[in-house]
């Protein structure tokens, strides 16, 4: 598919074009191709490399890595440690588009048979099986967490979204699969008797997984336009040819019994009863890319009407191409799930102040206010909406917040917090930690939701993401935000200038609401807005 898509997009006359492969080979064998095919006025280069490991892994195998219990640990930590800028960095994938810095990105890679076919579910009869057998396991352990599906997909998914915006990429379409050829749970293709095999369904979850973290990029502002086409069918072919047939590019061996066994020991490796021929075994095949080689009749097979039947890689770059033009196929599957996927209602708008109106009056009957209670998380958002809700207590209007004094304001917050035990047992009991105005000491619970890394001091990133801050720099934030936030107020557009304003009507008062500022506040420095409605 890569290569078709190539040749297409060579017609075009684009100024560079990189591929990529696994191998050296591969990726210089495909540029010169391509070169000698018409590259033309077209710069053509070549990568190669592991795209889901860091860049100095990319040329070892999966073996390699995991049989070193130092790459190992390395590969682990960079998969479930937290993703940070310098792991983010070491990325190949992150690495290579920084370097490219492509306009359009075209990924071809199969990437839910990379993750699935690492085979978790023989991993974990291995890790089973040990652990019955009261073996030490913890080798086998690592093993199985770095065959762990979503943990990898998950972390190629955000590597992919920080490499796309810093690689200034406008465009990225997927192509991707279906995991059966199109075919359903009956597919009689597979890795077992059992239909589908475990792993088959792993890549068919997978692909669906990936299908749709693909839809919520799509959502995520300052992400590039972002497209999927996802062939259901059998892919079809690379080429044609005769000579040995390779598994995996090593070719196959050859072997001839030398006796009979009785059935009884037929299965007892430890009795050779074959023999090991020179050479490889050769024969016609048809070249089926990552499927490998097929047969005539296996071939004849799968293609016949009714089984997985063919689209061949030109059919698919003609539906790549146009979609880069802008040109509607109807194949993308990212706006299939965005046309299918309800979004608000004008219903929910308006119940929407009805049950804000009824909890209010609730509120005063029951007297006590209900701020947050980190059900719905983050712990950032808790802090925001208890800090607003202080606000609102010592204060009253935007107005005044404008005006505060950072250390009235935190001496004001930390008596308020003092005297009133309902307002800081709700703080605590939500998990938040209350910091004083002094930073030295703190109100705390027996659940504290964000954490310093063990043996790391307490910094402000901690502070910012769950704590309820009393300091005076804190207030001073909240005042820079309250004048920022009057300001677009007063500069938005009203309901007398059209429909153009998408501010909340209750978001134009002067009364402290904290819902409403922690919103802004999520909007506008977390940049979490809604793209698409």
């Amino acid at each position: 598919m890569g290569m078709a898509i190539a040749r297409r997009l060579l017609e075009d006359r684009p100024a560079r074009l990189a591929i990529t492969a696994l191998t050296c080979k591969e990726a210089e064998k495909g540029a010169t191709r391509l070169v000698k095919e018409g590259g033309g006025v077209t710069e053509i280069v070549g990568h190669w490399g592991d795209v889901f490991v860091a860049e100095d892994y990319k040329d070892l195998s999966r073996d390699e890595i995991l049989e070193s219990p130092e790459k190992r640990q390395r590969f682990l930590d960079d998969l479930y440690a937290p993703l940070d800028k310098a792991r983010l960095e070491r990325f190949y994938l992150y690495q290579l588009f920084v370097r490219e810095k492509p306009d359009i990105v075209i990924d071809c890679v199969n990437t839910a048979t990379a993750i699935a076919y690492q085979n978790l579910f023989r991993s974990g009869e291995r890790l089973r099986g040990a652990i019955e057998r009261g073996e030490d396991v913890a080798d086998l352990v690592g093993r199985h967490l770095a065959t762990e599906y979503m943990p990898q997909l998950i972390r190629h998914v955000h590597i992919l979204l920080s490499a796309l915006r810093d690689g200034s990429t406008d465009f990225y379409l997927k192509v991707g699969t279906t995991g059966t050829g199109g075919m359903g749970l009956n597919v009689p293709f597979t890795h077992s008797e059992q239909r589908p095999s475990n792993m088959l369904m792993a890549k068919a979850g997978v692909a669906g997984a990936h299908s749709h973290l693909l839809f919520l990029l799509a959502r995520t502002p300052g992400a590039p336009a972002v497209k999927e086409i996802k062939p259901a069918a059998a892919i079809s072919w690379k080429g044609i040819g005769a000579g040995p047939i390779l598994r995996r590019g090593v070719p196959m061996e050859r072997y001839d019994a030398t006796k009979a066994l009785k059935l009884r020991q037929a299965f007892d490796d430890d009795r050779v009863a074959w023999t090991t021929l020179e050479g490889p075994l050769e024969a016609v095949y048809l070249d089926a890319g990552e499927n490998g080689f097929f047969s005539r009749d296996e071939f004849e097979t799968i293609s016949t009407l009714g089984m997985m039947e063919l689209v061949t890689p030109e059919d698919i770059a003609d539906a790549v191409i146009r979609e880069v033009r802008g040109q509607t196929t109807g194949l993308d599957i990212v706006s299939a799930l965005d046309g299918a996927a309800m979004g608000p209602t004008y219903r929910g708008g308006v119940l929407r102040e009805l049950a804000l109106r009824r909890m209010e009056e609730l509120e005063n009957e029951f007297g006590r206010r209900s701020v947050a209670f980190e059900f719905l998380g983050p712990p950032r958002l808790t802090k925001l909406l208890f800090e607003a809700h202080l606000l609102e207590r010592l204060y009253g209007t935007l107005g005044a917040v404008h005006e505060l004094e950072p250390e009235r304001a935190a001496s004001q917050a930390d008596e308020l917090v003092q005297e009133d035990p309902d307002l800081r047992v709700a703080i605590l009991s939500a998990g938040l930690a209350i910091l004083k105005p002094n930073g030295e000491e703190v109100l705390r619970g027996p659940v504290i939701k964000v954490r310093p890394p063990p043996g790391a001091p307490l910094d402000d990133w901690v502070i910012s993401r769950g704590w309820v801050d009393l300091r005076p720099s804190n207030w001073q934030t909240w005042r820079d935000r309250v004048k920022n936030y009057r300001t677009e107020l007063a500069e938005a557009p009203g309901p007398d200038d059209g429909s153009i304003s998408d501010l909340d009507v209750s978001g134009r008062s002067e009364r402290i609401r904290p819902g409403v500022l922690a919103a802004w506040i999520l909007r506008i420095e977390d940049k979490g807005a809604r793209l698409k409605r």
